[in-house]
């Protein structure tokens, strides 16, 4: 009979690692694949589908031809229809672009439509190395992300209008904001004005939709504000731990809502498409982009495909009737940078989802916020995970202990059991009997060691997701050759080290008695080890220290209970395994 508590031991292991496999699958943007239930549990249909603005006639089979020189020609009313859906692509190019640089933000306008067809952030590097500002929005041949805005349900100025420009390019020393103002020309009989708030030290824009009837009758136009971005995943993304890309909405009512760029290929989307307050985000690894409403706007919510790898999602917002030479104005705000706490909790309700933990996040949070409090005295993110992993290891002392203490128990019965299943080989039945009547007489539950460990998977799985999705350990070194904690060990020593200590722990551990598991405990920490090899280094430095200490702590109850360390080392052969001691 196989040996029950390793049986259910690895039960759990393997539970465990599906249930990672299928958030990884969510996190790159693709269906679960064991528990695919689970996937859209936050997800609420919302009433009827908003009327959703009109794509451009080109638009249906984008062309990918060179940028064209030449400058846009006045919006004519047919044009002037274009609508959110529609994207000017390589052709925004066409306007005049203009630059605005906060101390935070750089940030690149387009004079069609005013859109922001580039953000960086000076304060971070790019992913690859050369000491580049990152880039968060931008659009290149390869490569849309950008946040327009634009009137619909007439021939109203939208995002491919040209405008004019006026404002500051740069902060003025001494000030705290400063404004830039994109008016268009009049379209149908009305303009539109957009004014863009910039503040020091802020990664939020304060956004102000002015629209003005000139005409000589009431018109009754709608605001959208919307992300338009191709499908791809983020640069420098590992197929092992990428986290989710796409958009995603939130309100009070329906909270916090994940949208796939697959789902929108189907037609799929499952999302509350009313809503009032809240925001629309397009959420990547470490950073985001959120057109963020105020608190009582009541608007529509959208996500559609408008090209082959093209994909567009926002907000309309009705303006209501506007009499004629009277206006109406609108104002919103948009975030583009990191997923830091401290930022995001002082920006918008909710704001801080888009630092998704997944299905852990009640227990993430707090993790985190543990973890932030240790680098506030420690001063050094890599020092304050292994002190974070310490303190979880006193507090889960007692239900290590008993797992340890029956892991040592059942090392003193092992001989008794293989002579056991040596006398009995051929009585299964009998066999069971005995073991169960062994472990009665010798006061030895077989699930004493998997227990403790099950009751803690939750709190390290949620560990796992916290050191994911943390942009603070992004650029933060530890100690020596480590550098940057959110990037793979340079000279694999961490990786090395977690594959050694884990199997020093499988050779503590007493051998199974079924020869075929014996082998499974060698072969699974080698297989799963390959892994750890592309992990971020500050996640392999949670596990190289959980292992160590787990280590300490093993040794430590097997001493006291009068168990001598021993090692039990790999045997393929068949033979009787090899001990050491």
């Amino acid at each position: 009979m196989k040996d029950i508590r390793r049986t259910i031991l690895w039960v759990i292991f393997a539970f465990s690692l599906v249930m990672l496999w299928d958030h990884w699958q969510e996190y790159n943007g693709r269906p679960a694949t064991f528990f695919p239930a689970f996937s859209g549990l936050t997800a609420k249909t919302g009433a009827n589908k908003p009327a959703e603005p009109p794509l451009a006639a080109n638009e249906e089979n984008p062309a990918h031809a060179s940028v064209p020189q030449a400058a846009p020609a006045p919006a004519t009313a047919a044009s002037a229809q274009t609508a959110p859906g529609a994207t000017p692509g390589e052709s925004a190019l066409k306007g005049q672009q203009i630059t605005v640089s906060t101390d935070v933000l750089k940030v690149v306008f387009d004079t069609e439509g005013g859109s922001i067809v580039r953000s960086e952030l000076p304060k971070f590097q790019d992913e690859s190395g050369s000491k580049q500002p990152f880039v968060l929005l931008e659009t290149t041949p390869t490569h849309i992300y950008q946040a327009q805005s634009g009137l619909i349900g007439g021939p109203f100025p939208n995002h491919t209008t040209p405008m004019t420009f006026s404002g500051p390019r740069a902060l003025p020393a001494g000030a705290d904001e400063m404004k830039v103002q994109f008016t268009s020309a009049d379209v149908g009989g009305v303009k539109l004005v957009k004014t863009y708030t910039l503040k020091r030290g802020s990664y939020v824009i304060g956004v102000q939709d002015q629209v003005i009837n000139e005409s000589a009758a009431p018109v009754k136009p709608e605001l959208y504000l919307q992300f338009v971005r191709d499908g791809g995943q983020v640069a420098g993304a590992v197929s092992f731990y990428s986290s989710f890309t796409g958009p995603a909405f939130y309100s009070d009512a329906d909270k916090y809502q994940k949208v796939t760029f697959k789902d929108i290929d189907k037609d799929k989307t499952d999302f509350a498409k009313n809503a009032t307050g809240g925001y629309i985000a397009m959420v990547q690894h470490y950073f985001a982009s959120a057109w963020l409403l105020a608190p009582n706007d009541q608007h529509q919510n959208f996500a559609r495909k408008i090209s082959a790898d093209r994909y567009a999602a926002g907000v309309i917002t009705p303006l209501g009737t506007i009499a004629p030479g009277a206006s109406a104005s609108s104002d919103a705000r948009l975030f583009m940078g990191p997923q830091e706490v401290k930022i995001l909790d002082h920006i918008a309700p909710g704001m801080d989802l888009v630092r998704d933990y997944g299905w852990l996040t009640i227990l993430a949070k707090p993790l985190f916020w543990l973890l932030q409090h240790l680098d506030d005295i420690l001063g050094n993110w890599g020092w304050s995970i292994v002190a974070l992993v310490f303190l979880l290891k006193i507090a889960f002392y007692w239900l290590n202990a008993k797992a340890y203490g029956s892991m040592a128990k059942m090392k003193t019965l092992n001989p008794k059991i293989q002579d056991m299943r040596k006398r009995l080989k051929d009585d299964p039945k009998q066999m069971q009997v005995e073991m169960m009547r062994i472990y009665r007489e010798e006061k030895v539950n077989p699930l004493g060691g998997c227990l403790p460990i099950a009751v803690q998977m939750p709190v390290f799985i949620a560990l796992y997701w916290v050191l994911l999705a943390s942009v603070e350990m992004r650029g933060a070194p530890w100690i020596l050759w480590v550098t940057d904690l959110s990037a793979k060990d340079p000279y694999y020593i961490l990786p090395v080290l977690m594959t050694l200590t884990t199997l020093l722990q499988t050779a503590l551990n007493p051998a199974p008695p079924d020869p075929t598991q014996a082998k499974l405990m060698w072969i699974m920490p080698l297989a799963f080890s390959v892994m750890f090899f592309l992990f971020p280094s500050g996640l392999v430095l949670y596990y190289v220290t959980n292992n160590l200490l787990s280590i300490a702590q093993q040794w430590l109850i097997n001493t006291r209970m009068g168990v001598p360390p021993s090692f039990h080392l790999p045997n393929f052969s068949g033979s009787k395994p090899k001990k050491t001691g």
